[in-house]
């Protein structure tokens, strides 16, 4: 189990099973952030710990998401989608960042263009560690 922390400890993450590959987004909340993140579904593989407090980005886009972070020290814990799929599950994704340095470092990181086509980029072949070095 991988278990993320904010920095004043109030608020976390835990996710079980293998995490898959860092996600890099440029959007242009997440290129703020600077999260790196790590997807399945809210009460599946991924709990969220804590009270978190959340914001939803103004604009035509609101419907989509909404931005999970710590109320006392505003680390960012997560992203959840603000509609279930059909299956009744809703999309979370947690900030790697937030997770011990050992426990992220080798794990693949893939980018990903969410600032203008949306669509994966070409790996370059980095992975977590990378970015520490």
């Amino acid at each position: 189990m991988l278990i993320g922390t904010c920095h004043c400890g109030k608020s976390g993450f835990t996710l079980t099973g293998d995490p898959g590959p860092a996600t890099a987004c440029n959007c242009t909340l997440c290129r703020r952030y600077g999260a790196l993140w790590a997807y399945d579904y809210e009460n599946d593989r991924i709990a969220i710990t804590g009270a978190p407090s959340s914001y939803r980005r103004a604009g035509p886009d609101t419907s989509f998401l909404e931005i999970l972070f710590c109320p006392t020290c505003a680390c960012v814990l997560a992203w959840r989608a603000l509609r279930t799929d059909d299956d009744g599950r809703r999309r979370i994704a947690v900030n790697l960042r937030l997770a011990p340095p050992d426990a992220v470092a080798d794990l693949p990181i893939d980018h990903f263009d969410g600032l203008d086509t949306f669509e994966d980029l070409p790996s370059r072949g980095d992975c977590v560690r990378d970015l520490w070095a």
